[in-house]
């Protein structure tokens, strides 16, 4: 299927307008305090991400991921992992979609690294995409009802929070993270 010049231009439209957001959230240099925040709602608000917490090795929370698309469709937004309480590093998640897509979505997701093998993958890849490497259980409010420390057998556990906006659809796979420091 071609683009049409028209979606090419609504494409340039939707990559300023990411752009425009990631870039004011890294000026804001704020990123660090706005991660552990959004992780700490997280575990307060959700128990499932507590118990997670409680047995990770270490979290990467991107607190700000904005989502643009019209047919075609772009996501970026910049996080910060963590190993018991320290900065281990600055990460930025992007990702590209193109169908039967329109709107305008904000929201945030923790990833619960749980054994050193998962940690090591996240620090020594030149970027993943979600999907590959070690399995990824994308945590559900009705998992989240069933979820127990004997459960915890993935490598990953990712949960989204924060949803604002409206774009149908909201998944990460497919998600590229990137190591910006």
């Amino acid at each position: 299927m071609s683009i049409t010049s028209k979606q090419k231009h609504w494409l340039a439209v939707l990559v300023i307008m990411i752009a425009l957001f990631s870039s004011h959230s890294a000026v804001a240099d704020n990123l660090v305090g706005a991660s552990r925040a959004a992780l700490q709602q997280l575990v307060t608000q959700n128990p499932a991400a507590a118990k997670c917490k409680s047995k990770a090795v270490a979290v990467l929370v991107f607190p700000k991921v904005v989502k643009a698309g019209l047919v075609i469709g772009a996501q970026t937004g910049e996080g910060i992992l963590l190993e018991r309480g320290r900065v281990i590093g600055r990460y930025r998640t992007v990702a590209a979609s193109y169908g039967l897509q329109a709107g305008v979505q904000e929201y945030g997701y923790a990833l619960f690294l749980m054994n050193q093998k998962a940690v090591d993958w996240v620090n020594n890849t030149r970027g993943w995409e979600i999907g590959t490497g070690p399995s990824v259980v994308i945590v559900d409010k009705g998992m989240a009802r069933s979820f127990s420390t004997d459960t915890l057998h993935s490598g990953i556990y990712a949960f989204t929070f924060d949803q604002r906006g409206l774009m149908a659809g909201l998944g990460l796979q497919g998600s590229k993270i990137i190591r910006i420091d």
